[in-house]
């Protein structure tokens, strides 16, 4: 029984600018918003948008993001035809190859898109944080007979130049594709998420793979042989939120503005559109006698008996007595010890800030960066992290980290 559509989602990112948040973990299995993954994202879209069939392209530290997917079910993707399947690169035949780029990670899995005989294939990144109804880009796609197509944004002017940028006319069709140009002719910053007919996409990926001097990448190869050879391409304009979380900064923005969704525009608290995660199975969570908590998100598990001010805890945070977590964003299984102090920074999963422990500051005027502790690390008692510091192996007591 063939499928319409089914996705192909490439995590296999390693998220090397995510510094020590990414060392042991790939950039999709991050921590995001107190209670889920950024792969949550797509996936999540996949199933509120109809799409029933994924398949997960992982390469970089995947143990985690494995058994995090597992069988699919949090995202009723727990399916006996289609569902969820992780697709790792593989040995076969000819020898064993990792994935080159992007465009030879579908290539590679040709087999098992033609499983299901899709009329459309979705190509979506498992590393960015947004909610997309890819039914209505599908409708897009349909209507303008489209061959390809791509999810694009306006970003200001001045920005555009960091983007690959598509040059519509005024039906949308594109006439152009400018990658990260110094003189940018238009504003349309693809998403890195496209439709394209089945039959279309394979010609290419089997010429492109052909090609010995290819990157095997869409940006670089793709797009340009498609626009090359005249194809019906068009740009479907996007106007939710949408943001790619690549860097420790934007990282720690996306998280806060969970906090703000009346002003940022991403509301995980929407109920007709919901983010499914995998639960933690922890106790609710529990404020003390002397706990504080102001516009923050304190999910399972978490004991908070000090203040916590605009910031996200993720499941089993503990908040000793005298504490303050400030702008912060503190993973799963974190302790932060009584007396310390913890402001404008991300701290990993499993981290234990020791007593009257300094870690982060609030930034002056002009300032910017984020404090960013790695996994497992432990602060001593006294120690201090500043306020830009990249911390992934332990700090003594009373050490100045800097």
């Amino acid at each position: 029984m063939a499928k319409e559509m089914i996705a192909m989602l490439l995590a296999g990112g390693q998220g090397s600018r995510l510094y020590a948040l990414t060392q042991k973990l790939a950039k999709p299995a991050v921590p995001f918003g107190g209670k889920y993954r950024i792969i949550d994202f797509p996936l999540s879209n996949c199933v509120n948008s109809g799409i029933d069939t994924v398949g997960i392209l992982t390469q970089y530290q995947p143990m985690v993001l494995n058994e995090y997917i597992g069988n699919g079910q949090p995202w009723d993707l727990d399916r006996l035809y289609g569902g969820v399947h992780v697709l790792p690169p593989y040995q076969k035949a000819s020898g064993s190859d990792w994935y080159k780029g992007t465009a030879n990670a579908i290539y590679q899995n040709i087999p098992f898109i033609e499983r299901y005989d899709p009329q459309y294939v979705i190509i979506l990144s498992g590393d960015q944080i947004c909610k997309q109804d890819y039914s209505d880009f599908l409708r897009f796609h349909k209507e303008k007979n489209a061959e390809f197509s791509v999810a694009v944004m306006e970003v200001p002017w001045e920005e555009a130049s960091r983007f690959g940028l598509m040059v519509a006319d005024e039906n949308d069709k594109i006439t152009e594709f400018q990658e990260k140009p110094k003189n940018p002719k238009s504003n349309l910053a693809s998403m890195g998420i496209y439709i394209f007919n089945w039959d279309v996409l394979k010609k290419y990926l089997i010429e492109d793979e052909a090609d010995p001097d290819s990157e095997n990448d869409f940006g670089n190869n793709i797009i340009p042989n498609l626009l090359k050879d005249g194809r019906n391409m068009y740009a479907y304009h996007f106007d939710g939120y949408w943001k790619d979380v690549g860097t420790i900064s934007s990282l720690w923005e996306a998280n806060m503005e969970v906090l703000d969704p009346e002003h940022s525009g991403i509301n995980l608290f929407d109920e007709n559109w919901k983010i499914y995660s995998r639960n933690s199975g922890m106790t609710g969570h529990k404020i003390g006698n002397k706990g504080l908590v102001e516009n923050s998100m304190v999910t399972d598990g978490c004991r908070v008996d000090g203040h916590v001010k605009h910031s996200i805890l993720f499941a089993g945070v503990k908040v000793e007595a005298g504490a303050e977590v400030e702008d912060a964003v503190v993973m799963g299984g974190s302790v932060i010890q009584a007396g310390a102090v913890v402001k404008h920074c991300i701290v990993a999963e499993n981290v234990t800030i020791g007593k009257k422990a300094v870690v982060g500051a609030m930034p002056k005027d002009g300032e910017k960066g984020v404090a960013t502790v790695g996994s497992g690390v432990v602060i001593g008692d006294g120690a201090i992290v500043g306020p830009n510091a990249m911390v992934n192996k332990n700090v003594e007591g009373g050490e100045e980290q800097w």
